[in-house]
């Protein structure tokens, strides 16, 4: 079975600069924009293929991750990398919209709201939200189970997630996901919750430093703790990304575990003796 490569979806070889793989797309994009193909069916599927390429290949973190992927699977890191990223991952922070709306003042196209809601039908919907002093703009997908995942757009719709312009936080933040959740059902992207647990060590695991074993119960995994020499009763030791799950994407919280040392064999027996 072929399986999905995103630069020979964009035509362009993996040593592509971002300025060529931006070009690349925006000439695809014109090419097999609907307006262009209306008795074309499949270029509506071929225009959905070169978004998703565009917007992992344009964005710095995700290339590199898939790039990671494609040494690692060869032709199936395509199915790799989707396993831990939604549509909503996949098109967050891209400049598609922008793309699009230039095409739209250039050649009298349709712009990026009328494409989106032409190629994901009901699993798309835009929304805007109006404040004395605040704006934003976002769309969300409706996955096919009927989760809801909210994805800001470029420029006005960043500053709903936190970018200056609207506070996610205080009373104005909190009435924002309010209206959100109860008029879209929509949950905004949220990092997860810090979670906090203890370990035990000897005194000379203490002194000397160790590797111990932790079970996180929250993943489900184990872990090897490295405990610095020095480390003394009622330190914490921080890791990161392994408290609770975020939403919408959003990084999860650290896990902090608090240093128990024991009492040492003879100072049991003294404290016994006292």
């Amino acid at each position: 079975m072929s399986q999905k490569d995103y630069y020979k979806s964009l035509g362009i070889d993996a040593g592509a600069r971002q300025q060529q793989i931006k070009d690349a797309y925006r000439g695809m994009a014109l090419r097999y924009h609907p307006d262009r193909n209306r008795d074309n069916p499949e270029a509506a599927e071929r225009m959905k293929e070169i978004n998703e390429a565009y917007a992992v290949l344009s964005d710095p973190n995700k290339r590199r991750e898939y790039d990671s992927l494609r040494q690692q699977y060869g032709d199936f890191a395509y199915d790799r990398f989707r396993r831990g990223y939604s549509e909503q991952d996949i098109f967050r922070g891209s400049d598609i919209n922008q793309i699009f709306e230039e095409l739209a003042r250039s050649f009298g196209l349709k712009g990026f709201d009328a494409i989106f809601r032409e190629f994901y039908g009901a699993e798309y919907r835009s929304f805007e939200f109006h404040r004395q002093g605040s704006f934003g703009r976002g769309f969300v997908y409706f996955s096919p189970m009927g989760r809801r995942h909210p994805h800001p757009q470029q420029g006005a719709g960043e500053r709903l997630y936190g970018m200056p312009g609207l506070p996610m936080g205080g009373i104005i933040g909190k009435a924002a996901r309010y209206l959100l959740k109860r008029v879209l059902a929509v949950e905004l992207p949220e990092r997860g919750k810090d979670l906090y647990d203890q370990i035990t060590i000897d005194p000379a695991q203490a002194r000397m430093g160790a590797e111990i074993r932790y079970f996180n119960r929250g993943r489900s995994k184990d872990l090897q703790i490295k405990v610095p020499p020095g480390t003394r009763d009622g330190q914490r030791i921080r890791l990161r990304g392994m408290g609770a799950n975020g939403k919408g994407g959003q990084g999860a919280g650290d896990l902090y575990l608090r240093v128990r040392v024991t009492r040492s064999l003879l100072r049991r027996i003294r404290d016994f003796l006292q």
